[in-house]
């Protein structure tokens, strides 16, 4: 898969992950186990760009004894998933005419 296409669809998969609720790294990674195995230091490469592009946040906060990073979600981060989205349907597309799917149009 070509590199920039997977690393598009690795950030936005991160962000789908903390969409719904703040999370930290080894939640991040379980809960998206189903779907795309990630490394931790993969994932920390990714929530760092994430946040210098502004599409999340992070907020630091004491869990069992411990310092937690937990990431938050910003209004650029959702309305990032939802352009993903709409570009991914035309890719769908693509995809169809490529596997013969689709109905040549001429």
């Amino acid at each position: 898969m070509d590199v920039q296409l997977k690393r598009g669809i690795l950030d936005v998969c991160v962000l789908a992950a903390i969409r719904s609720v703040d999370s930290y790294g080894y939640q991040i990674i379980k809960d998206l186990k189903p779907y795309v195995e990630l490394s931790e230091s993969t994932l920390y490469t990714i929530l760092k760009r994430l946040e210098a592009s502004e599409l999340l946040t992070v907020r630091t906060a004491e869990h069992g004894g411990r310092l937690r990073k937990y990431y938050h979600i910003t209004a650029k981060g959702l309305q990032y998933i939802e352009e993903f989205k709409q570009e991914w349907k035309g890719i769908m597309s693509i995809y169809r005419f490529i596997a013969g799917e689709e109905e040549s149009h001429g």
